[in-house]
């Protein structure tokens, strides 16, 4: 990951960590906080809510995404997440996925809770996302 934050990329960022608070997960305490940025300068945030069983759990950067789409601002541009990981954690292939349909181009910030951020474009992390032929997609 090879850019710098900018300073509204580390706004971006404390939202994340601020969503990170209400996180459950008391069963891997891996608590995660994602914020993003839409087209129209709002920013919607969300964390991660386990479940005893696990295939209903979450990820924060899914809920931040979905809350933008709930909310008719479906264009998103940045995504920020937070972790308490020494290393800044990615997202998961599946919340890739969805941001690749929504923020194709997205900007993509990883940092965690000791001030560690590192920066990519959702292209670099994600060369090969899945999509429909042309006539199958719904109009963006």
């Amino acid at each position: 990951m090879d850019n710098p934050p900018t300073a509204s990329q580390l706004a971006l960022l404390r939202n994340a960590q601020d969503a990170r608070e209400a996180a459950y997960a008391p069963y891997s305490n891996f608590k995660v906080g994602a914020a993003v940025r839409t087209r129209s300068g709002r920013i919607y945030t969300g964390c991660n809510v386990e479940n005893a069983s696990f295939g209903l759990c979450i990820c924060a950067e899914r809920v931040a995404i979905f809350s933008a789409v709930s909310a008719g601002d479906p264009q998103i541009v940045e995504i920020a997440m937070c972790t308490g990981a020494d290393r800044p954690s990615p997202p998961c292939g599946a919340c890739r996925q969805v941001l690749f349909e929504f923020g194709r181009s997205a900007s993509v910030i990883m940092g965690n809770t000791n001030g560690v951020v590192f920066v990519s474009p959702l292209g670099r992390l994600f060369p090969e996302p899945f999509e429909l032929p042309k006539a199958e997609r719904p109009p963006q």
